[in-house]
């Protein structure tokens, strides 16, 4: 084989790897791949109805479908450190997301929602509650979130505290739960007189709920974040911004939520 036919045979080498790599979607480092089928998002098991809808909305709009991990907004950090996958983070409070970012995993996050707690009880309300105070009555049986693993529980620990009857609820307590929607099933089921939980989860045609006071409660802002491991975050930082969008708020707002920010519940 002499020089030029060499060169010409080389030459024909290199064109077919560029073609071959890009077939197959290889990028340069930095670079995005092309846009995803789908996305993996975490999220707290209390956002699950308008987040369905939303993800119907945005694959409408841009083809690409999202996948949820619903569940503890703490397990699911915890799933995030193992794995080092995913595309978002929504957990039901901004101090999961500030761990997160702390350990280096969110990118371009958002505030979205208020988590406001309320008090429910089984329709008819059987053991008489009317207050916060009244889960601290000795005979009273108490469902609570898990405090190491959903966002309600450790809000119910801190609003508890916060009003000084911590000790004389748990004493109550009979169960602590992952997420919260068991608090609703076990209070419509009558297996509890009463739980705490977020006031978008409430049921009217099942449960009884009692509001706390303003200056009682303690009501938290919902995040969402994109991930630092995404493959794909230029589509993981849109489906975030869509998220916060106007578009996205009012199905939050048809699913019972405040959309942040609102004049009384402020920056909290």
């Amino acid at each position: 084989m002499n020089f030029k036919s060499g060169f010409i045979l080389v030459m024909l080498l290199v064109t077919a790897f560029i073609c071959i790599s890009g077939c197959t979607g290889t990028t340069t480092a930095g670079e995005e791949n092309t846009q995803p089928d789908s996305l993996l998002v975490y999220c707290g098991a209390g956002m699950r109805e308008p987040m369905d809808d939303i993800a119907i909305a945005f694959e409408e709009k841009t083809g690409v479908a999202i996948h949820y991990n619903y569940g503890g907004s703490n397990t699911l950090l915890s799933q995030m450190e193992l794995t080092k996958q995913g595309d978002a983070y929504m957990p039901g409070a901004t101090s999961y997301i500030d761990t997160a970012r702390e350990k280096g995993f969110i990118d371009t996050e958002a505030n979205v929602v208020y988590h406001v707690p309320i008090i429910i009880v089984p329709k008819g309300n059987p053991a008489g509650i009317t207050s916060l105070e009244d889960l601290a009555k000795p005979g009273i049986k108490v469902e609570l979130g898990d405090a190491e693993a959903a966002a309600i529980g450790t809000l119910s620990d801190s609003l508890l505290k916060k009003n000084g009857i911590l000790d004389e609820v748990l004493a109550n307590t009979i169960a602590r739960t992952a997420t919260v929607n068991e608090l609703i099933v076990h209070t419509a089921l009558r297996q509890t007189d009463a739980a705490i939980i977020f006031e978008d989860l409430f049921e009217s045609e099942k449960l009884d709920r009692i509001d706390i006071p303003k200056e009682q409660n303690i009501v938290k802002v919902v995040p969402i974040g994109s991930l630092t491991f995404s493959e794909y975050p230029e589509t993981a930082r849109e489906f975030v911004n869509f998220v916060a969008s106007d578009e996205a708020k009012a199905i939050f707002t048809a699913h019972g939520f405040v959309t942040y920010p609102d004049p009384y519940y402020g920056e909290i």
